[in-house]
């Protein structure tokens, strides 16, 4: 026997136990520019209040993709990794996840897609370069045959 995966047991949790778990733990990665720590930092601390904070730094290749810097050139980035419970008193998981979110299109980064993921559409490829993506999808007719990965991972998608 081997423990269940965490995605199995999400798919099985009543919708009580998922809200009050949504609520009361946070489980947040986000890649930052190395330029944008300090403002990301403090970000965090705002919207969340979760500690320690994992920071990772990850030596980000351009190219294509979904995922690259803005520019021709590598770029240093660090992985904020935030788990376990707020200590802020106005968490909200939505209105504050929207905040980091939003901090971190602006600095040009990315949110981790096994996160919680309050985007939009529209948010979702500001953040990620989809050309490459959708380029494939149609050229290999995967457009009715699987979903777009923005509705397999946001929660206004799914809920």
């Amino acid at each position: 026997m081997v423990p269940p995966k965490i995605s199995l047991l999400k798919l099985t949790q009543g919708e009580t136990i998922r809200r009050l778990y949504e609520q009361h733990h946070v489980v947040q990665d986000m890649l930052v520019p190395m330029k944008h720590l300090q403002a990301a930092i403090t970000r965090f601390h705002q919207e969340i209040n979760v500690y320690p904070l994992w920071l990772c730094p990850f030596l980000l290749p351009p190219g294509r993709g979904m995922v690259h810097p803005k520019g021709q050139r590598e770029e240093l980035y660090v992985d904020i990794g935030a788990y376990g419970e707020p200590k802020v008193k106005h968490f909200e998981a939505r209105a504050s996840t929207r905040q980091l979110e939003k901090f971190v299109r602006e600095v040009h980064g990315f949110q981790m897609l096994y996160a919680d993921v309050y985007m939009d559409r529209e948010e979702f490829w500001e953040m990620f370069d989809g050309q490459l993506y959708h380029k494939l999808r149609a050229e290999f007719g995967c457009m009715e045959a699987f979903p777009e990965v923005y509705d397999k991972i946001c929660k206004s998608a799914r809920h």
